[in-house]
């Protein structure tokens, strides 16, 4: 786990999005057996999130890096809500969206 500080939620987006460019550039997670198999696509190879405010009246959002390199954006961290980008934006769109 790593923590960093931002001085604007522009700053914290632009280091979200280039730590998920970096996980992705490894390239896609082996499948995985256990009692069952989970193909790359269901596994999540990196959480990233953003968090503002304090204790009690913070927000959080964030994405996760699935195994196949898809982005999957969501709010909340006990209650993880998946965010759906409208047409044309992307998921750290959304990510910037929901924490404003």
């Amino acid at each position: 786990m790593k923590r960093e500080g931002f001085a604007s939620l522009d700053e914290a987006i632009e280091a979200l999005e280039r730590h998920a460019g970096l996980i992705r550039s490894e390239g896609p997670l082996d499948e995985v057996g256990a009692l069952r198999d989970f193909e790359p696509g269901e596994q999540v190879h990196a959480r990233l999130e953003l968090s503002t405010g304090g204790l009690l009246r913070g927000r959080e959002a964030g994405v996760d890096v699935m195994g196949d390199g898809a982005l999957v954006p969501y709010t909340g961290v006990i209650r993880k809500r998946r965010l759906e980008p409208r047409d044309g934006q992307r998921a750290f769109d959304a990510v910037r969206e929901a924490l404003r």
